[in-house]
This record gives C-alpha cells, sequence and structure tokens, in this order.
C-alpha cells in the first residue's frame, strides 16, 4: 500500500510538471514594452520634497494589445535615484500601437541635482542634458503573465 501511495505521488507531480510546462509553452511570449519620459511637470514642492508629474508614452510591440493595471518604477537621473512609486492608472495599449499616460513621483530633486552639479563640476562637463534610467514592471489586468519588466535608458535635455 505504501509503495503505491509513493508511485502515485511520484506520477501526479510529474504530470503537475508536464502541465505547466504545456500552459506556459502555449502562453504568449511577451515582448518588454517601450517606455519613454514625454514632458515633466513641477506639480508642487519645497526644498526637500517635490511632487512631479511625468507624462509616459508606452510602446507595444506585441501583436497583442496589453491591458495595463498599473505600473511600478523607479527612475534616476544621471546615475543618482530621483524617485520611486507606483501608477496605479488602468488603460489599454493597442497591438503594435502606443498610449500615454501621466504618473506621479515623489523625489527629493534638490539633492539630486546637487549631486549632478557635483559630478560635472569634478569632470568639467555641463548640465544641459541629463541621463535618465527607468525601471520597473508593467502589471497587466488579465493573461498567464501578469507583469512584464522594462529598463529604459535616454537622455533629458534641460533648458
Amino acid at each position: 500500500m505504501l509503495r503505491h501511495f509513493r508511485w502515485f505521488r511520484l506520477m501526479l507531480a510529474v504530470t503537475v510538471a508536464v502541465m505547466v510546462a504545456g500552459c506556459s509553452a502555449l502562453g504568449p511570449k511577451l515582448q518588454a514594452p517601450d517606455l519613454s519620459i514625454v514632458a515633466v511637470d513641477l506639480v508642487k514642492g519645497d526644498l526637500f520634497e517635490q511632487r512631479i508629474k511625468a507624462r509616459m508614452k508606452v510602446q507595444n510591440p506585441n501583436d497583442l494589445e496589453l491591458a495595463v493595471r498599473g505600473v511600478t518604477y523607479t527612475i534616476e537621473l544621471g546615475g543618482e535615484p530621483l524617485g520611486h512609486g507606483l501608477s496605479g492608472s488602468s488603460f489599454v495599449v493597442p497591438a503594435k500601437g502606443a498610449a500615454e499616460f501621466d504618473m506621479l513621483v515623489t523625489a527629493n530633486l534638490a539633492g539630486t541635482l546637487l549631486k549632478l552639479v557635483e559630478k560635472a563640476r569634478a569632470t568639467g562637463g555641463s548640465l544641459n542634458q541629463v541621463e535618465y534610467r527607468l525601471r520597473g514592471q508593467v502589471r497587466l489586468e488579465r493573461g498567464a503573465l501578469r507583469t512584464v519588466p522594462f529598463d529604459e535608458k535616454g537622455v533629458l535635455k534641460l533648458r
């Protein structure tokens, strides 16, 4: 009896493993969406904390539309941490299409800018433009794959 129970458990484990592998093979393989910063506006702030509204553009390279439930992210400017947060906006990005959304960032921009100015002085550079990095995950409303990671880099031109 004990021998049959062990055999049953082994067969059940193998069956479950095969089913999981089969389901993942049937599911769509999503490419990471491309995110870029379209515009940045200071909403309010003081010396220690700023609230920034960033207008984001999402480009979907997939053949399936993405029903987005929200986005988690971190933002760096010039290699220095600027802010992080969560955008709870729900929107749909069409297949092979694009959509825009706003996200609020709470940051210490003054502290980050001071570090960037110090770096520019040390290297003899200027602050006409600064590199940014945006990392995080897009959370989807439906589908077998519920999160799609992203890691985008670009340059912001400062006026």
